[in-house]
């Protein structure tokens, strides 16, 4: 028995599901991402796991105790969770010591417990010299990092965060997924956070879940699902990908609508005959160099842009009837617009999506 479990959980609005019969098992310590572009139904599932919203249909169990289903719902606060909004939450008239000790205050706990905890969160979470300052004189991150304080000194079983990050600059973006995740293997609680950011879920989480309109399309760590989408949705979400419909000959090739044949390595085939075929952007081979021998996983184009980017140059090439495929080379490797240039799909790189 998992330690979180959504069986066939779901909820409507005016009539549609937001979130449509969705299944799935956490255990205790794991960090669950939620990842999806708005409107997928995350949100919507994080709040129902919180308890601010009721299912109209399946339960959540914690522990193997129903917490919700259709007309008995336990209320958020005696759920034992800690909720992290996208915008903090923190009160303005409070310094930071007196923020993340309210929680502790409201439970009870005798000064020195509260003292003793909450300095203890403090020092963990690099805020120590900050105890005396009020959130308005803090910087973003500084704030987000209040927020998962206070959050983690009730020592939740459950820790659940809402796009935490969003409201963050790039570079401090990416500092506070390392800091979640530090925080995370320090303490092991269940956590379930919610992003659109593929590179936060890849940075912070021990399972993916990637949702689209309601449905899971796809669980799995985050190689899994970089290495091993299923469907086309999952391939196009997480990371560059270029994907090429086509016809299946029941062996191991596609015949493209474009002209392009390629011989597929890895994934699923349709057994009606239509497939796609999805090659990542950093996996194409280009070169000006004829290939010999048969063209199969071969195509010429035409440079049609061109961007230094420094680590690599990113690339378009129109082949066949006027499609596109984008592409990345090593900065070295320099091509101007409108040459012509020989693309090549390495076979053990190329994925077959039934669906």
């Amino acid at each position: 028995m998992s330690f979180l479990e959504l069986n066939s959980l779901t909820k409507r609005y005016a009539g549609a599901a937001v979130v449509d019969n969705v299944s799935l098992a956490v255990e205790k310590g794991q960090l669950v991402c939620l990842l999806g572009p708005s409107g997928c139904g995350k949100t919507t599932t994080l709040r129902l796991i919180a308890g601010f919203v009721e299912p109209d249909g399946g339960e959540i169990r914690v522990g193997g105790r129903r917490i919700s289903s259709p007309g008995d719902t336990v209320a958020p606060e005696r759920r034992n969770m800690s909720m992290i909004f996208q915008s903090y939450a923190l009160w303005p008239h409070m310094t930071v010591y007196e923020n993340v000790s309210y929680g502790l205050k409201l439970r009870g706990l005798a000064k020195e417990e509260v003292q003793k905890r909450a300095d203890t969160i403090l020092a963990v979470t690099r805020l120590a010299q900050l105890a005396q300052r009020y959130p308005g004189e803090l910087s973003g991150g500084q704030q987000q990092r209040v927020s998962l304080a206070r959050a983690l000194v009730v020592e939740p079983e459950t820790l659940l965060l809402d796009e935490p990050l969003s409201n963050l600059d790039a570079n401090l973006r990416e500092e506070m997924r390392f800091e979640i995740r530090r925080l995370h293997d320090k303490y092991r609680y269940t956590t379930v956070y919610v992003t659109h950011d593929q590179a936060e879920a890849m940075t912070t989480a021990d399972l993916i879940v990637v949702m689209n309109q309601g449905l899971i399309e796809q669980a799995g760590t985050p190689e899994d699902i970089y290495q091993r989408p299923k469907t086309e949705f999952v391939a196009r979400f997480i990371g560059g990908t270029n994907v090429f419909k086509g016809r299946w000959d029941g062996q191991e090739t596609v015949a493209c609508t474009n002209g392009l044949v390629l011989r597929c390595g890895s994934g699923e085939f349709n057994a009606q005959g239509d497939t796609a075929v999805s090659v990542r952007h950093h996996d194409i081979r280009l070169g000006n160099t004829e290939p010999q021998g048969g063209r199969q996983n071969w195509v010429r184009g035409t440079v049609t842009r061109q961007i230094y980017l420094g680590s690599h140059r990113d690339y378009l090439v129109t082949i066949g009837e006027g499609e596109s495929v984008h592409c990345v080379s090593p900065s070295e490797q320099a091509f101007a617009t409108g040459e012509q240039v020989w693309l090549h799909f390495p076979p053990e790189r190329c994925r077959a999506l039934a669906h």
